[in-house]
């Protein structure tokens, strides 16, 4: 069986998100989405709010299993079977990241392969940190994330204030 992981904080999932991780479902036999349990930024969302929001927003794919994690990507996906990582690339500054993690995971691991696949056109502009703030400003972001997720992040700024 052929296995990836997708892994991030999703904090919270956005449709870009969503959008990646069902194009790579159609690539693999299994998608792990992997939500980083132990990430040194601060979040808005606890880690099993955070996994409860992906596995709503994928529970129509099957193949798609959703867990969290914590350390090393490379140590997780050979937990899980996994040989390819699949990561969201948006534009020029996401590559540059992008490349640096995965020469160091290939550095870590040499056995895996990372797969990135351009985010579609209408999410080139769209992170979980600038979706948050916009949404803390009043910005409808009800077309930006699944509609489970624009509610409980209008509600967690309503209750922080």
């Amino acid at each position: 069986m052929t296995i990836a992981v997708y892994a991030g904080t999703f904090d919270p999932i956005t449709n870009g998100h969503v959008d990646v991780a069902i194009r790579a479902s159609k690539l693999f036999e299994k998608l792990i989405v992997g939500v980083y349990s132990i990430p040194d930024k601060h979040l808005m969302f606890s880690t099993s709010e955070r996994v409860e929001m992906v596995k709503k927003a994928v529970a129509d794919y099957p193949n798609i299993e959703v867990t969290s994690f914590g350390g090393l990507i490379v140590e997780f996906a050979k937990k899980v079977g996994a040989l390819t990582i699949v990561r969201g690339l948006r534009f020029g500054a996401d590559f540059e990241h992008e490349f640096e993690m995965a020469m160091m995971n290939k550095k870590l691991w040499s056995g895996f392969e990372l797969i990135c696949l351009m985010a579609s056109p209408q999410y080139q502009f769209l992170s979980s940190s600038r979706l948050k703030e916009v949404a803390s400003l009043g910005a409808d972001i009800e077309n930006l994330v699944p509609p489970h997720v624009a509610e409980a992040l209008i509600e967690k700024i309503r209750t922080r204030e």
